[in-house]
């Protein structure tokens, strides 16, 4: 985990798109969709798009699951023409950040954060401007 060089700009909408979500469990499904359909339009590489919309899942799920947030936000930007940025901004203002955790080998949860750890370039918590929550960010090479 390393610190964020910049968060999106929510105002730019020619290489960013934003989502805001209800806390219930079938918004998971929602941003998965909507993420898949903007990158496509992006003409984002199918592999690239399969682990943009993984990383997307797991920073929302875990927003919904650890955090009392009314909406969680979920961005995705292409930030240079080689670099996509996913974030998901929750409205947790306790400053707790993530929970950490080590899942032992039958623990059928706890491993969302070791696959954005996997998968991503880099990946970091920032406070969030838009939500005053956090702000958990991941970057995939394009």
């Amino acid at each position: 985990m390393t610190s964020s060089p910049q968060l999106l700009d929510a105002a730019s909408q020619e290489r960013t798109h934003w989502l805001e979500l209800p806390p219930h469990r079938s918004s998971i499904k929602i941003a998965r969709r909507s993420v898949t359909a903007r990158l496509g339009a992006w003409r984002v590489p199918a592999d690239l798009c399969a682990d943009a919309v993984l990383l997307v899942s797991e920073l929302a799920t875990n927003a919904l699951r650890h955090t009392l947030s009314a909406r969680i936000l979920c961005g995705i930007g292409l930030v240079s023409d080689d670099c996509l940025r996913l974030e998901v901004h929750d409205h947790d203002r306790t400053g707790r950040g993530l929970p950490r955790c080590e899942p032992g080998p039958d623990d059928e949860g706890g491993r969302g954060l070791l696959l954005v750890e996997a998968i991503a370039d880099i990946w970091g918590v920032d406070r969030s401007r838009l939500t005053g929550g956090n702000a958990v960010w991941a970057t995939l090479t394009v």
